[in-house]
């Protein structure tokens, strides 16, 4: 057991033995190498803290929390830190982990991605099991011949929760620099764990997966940690919808769908976790009673060869990998994309890969609204709206516009859809026909869609 001394937690990870201490954590405003190129940085003005809600709090003081917020709490629950080395002999391997018996098979290769080998540093969220991990990889040249003039190791976590995971960012890249610099020197991590291990109900697992749905919302407008901004994939949204363009709105269909998307790019692989995670972002309904019988669209973050047998049973999921021999594996996806590329082999699904004019509307609407808030941030010095709030708002509105719609028409004493009822939903009659009829499918939304495929000539 470590002891524990009185001084805030963090020093006590980050203390650092001779010869070499480890660098300072820097304050968020400070952290400009963790965000993607171009994204900016949050300044201090940004929303407060998040507020958890406890059931010793006045009711009141719940309800100024938001919807969904009540019982909805992040608290440190680390389940495993780890060690992972490259050998030159064995390959990857786990070097050293707390707890001693934790089951960390496979985390070996989560958390140094295929190709890792040719750049200097990365960051990888992944998952395990039932679990979410995060894993900083350095590799520092050496004069060894034994380990062949580099060395290369990660240091990572799991933790029930991969929105919490972001905030030991900073701690793990230290300590991966530390763990290159003196190997086998493992007292803050282990001080580290015993800090922030978790305790998990013992009936049940206990687990979160993600922020609920209706939480979602509250948490979006008031309640995003400014350092979330640069260190969290949520704060990467306006650079995720730059990067595909309009493009946006064909990864926007296939997410509402629950549609199995692999994304595919060479390292580092850290900014294509955040596009996982902010695709599924693009599905988020706020509406209650909505999707409650549809696959969990659940992010995967990084994947590799021993991910198959996993995937395979999977209905939906977001994933990236940088082994190129998943392209070939057509049955363990349903949606491709390289770069800014999307595609997919099934034909059900071609016509939903096409740009229509209601997709062209929505982006130049999404377009002019980013450009607006750009225009009052500058002029009014408005510190209270970002942009990251509003892309991940705009799809959420959108979405609840689509299927309070559906809800009201399947609810009323005429069930059908028309072409009028399509357009207030904002989508295009004919070019999104066959969107609508695989929504109400998966959905189980019970309305007669009446709008004729035109024929071909």
């Amino acid at each position: 057991m470590v002891e524990q001394s009185d001084r805030a937690p963090l020093l006590d990870w980050e203390e650092v033995p001779p010869p070499e201490p480890a660098p300072a954590v820097p304050s968020p405003d400070a952290d400009g190498d963790r965000r993607p190129p171009d994204s900016p940085v949050t300044g201090a003005g940004g929303p407060p803290p998040v507020t958890a809600v406890t059931d010793e709090q006045d009711p009141d003081e719940t309800d100024r929390t938001g919807p969904g917020l009540s019982g909805w709490e992040e608290k440190d629950q680390i389940v495993a830190v780890f060690v992972v080395t490259f050998d030159t002999r064995s390959g990857n391997m786990v070097e050293w982990c707390l707890p001693h018996d934790v089951n960390l098979d496979g985390v070996e290769f989560k958390s140094m991605a295929s190709g890792s080998h040719r750049i200097a540093n990365d960051f990888i969220y992944f998952r395990k099991g039932s679990y979410f991990g995060l894993a900083c990889f350095a590799n520092m040249p050496v004069e060894s011949e034994l380990e062949r003039g580099a060395r290369m190791k990660s240091v990572g976590i799991l933790s029930p929760s991969y929105t919490l995971l972001y905030r030991y960012m900073h701690f793990l890249e230290n300590q991966v620099r530390y763990q290159l610099r003196c190997p086998g020197h493992y007292s803050p991590l282990a001080a580290f764990y015993e800090d922030k291990k978790a305790v998990l109900p013992p009936a049940g697992n206990g687990l979160v997966t993600s922020c609920p749905t209706s939480a979602l919302s509250s948490m979006v407008n008031r309640c995003m940690h400014p350092e979330m901004k640069i260190t969290h994939p949520a704060g990467c949204m306006s650079q995720f919808i730059r990067f595909f363009g309009e493009q946006i709105l064909v990864l926007w269909k296939f997410a509402l769908l629950r549609k199995r998307i692999l994304i595919f790019s060479p390292p580092p692989v850290g900014v294509v976790c955040y596009r996982v995670y902010c695709c599924c972002c693009l599905a988020n309904i706020s509406i209650p009673g909505i999707g409650g019988l549809v696959p969990e669209l659940r992010p995967f973050f990084y994947i590799n060869v021993a991910d198959i047998t996993a995937l395979e049973t999977e209905l939906s999921y977001v994933a990236c990998t940088t082994e190129k021999i998943f392209e070939e594996k057509k049955e363990l996806y349903d949606v491709y994309v390289d770069n800014q590329n999307v595609r997919t082999h099934r034909d059900s699904l071609q016509s939903l890969l096409k740009i229509n004019s209601a997709d062209r509307e929505k982006y130049r609407k999404l377009s002019e609204q980013r450009q607006l808030l750009l225009y009052s941030q500058e002029v009014d010095g408005d510190s209270t709206s970002n942009e990251e709030d509003l892309c991940i708002l705009f799809f959420m509105e959108q979405n609840n516009r689509i299927f309070q719609t559906l809800g009201e028409v399947e609810a009323s004493a005429d069930p059908t859809l028309t072409a009028e009822h399509v357009r207030a939903m904002g989508l295009d009659p004919q070019g999104d026909r066959g969107f609508l009829v695989d929504l109400l499918e998966v959905y189980g939304i019970d309305v007669m869609l009446v709008i004729d495929n035109p024929c071909c000539p």
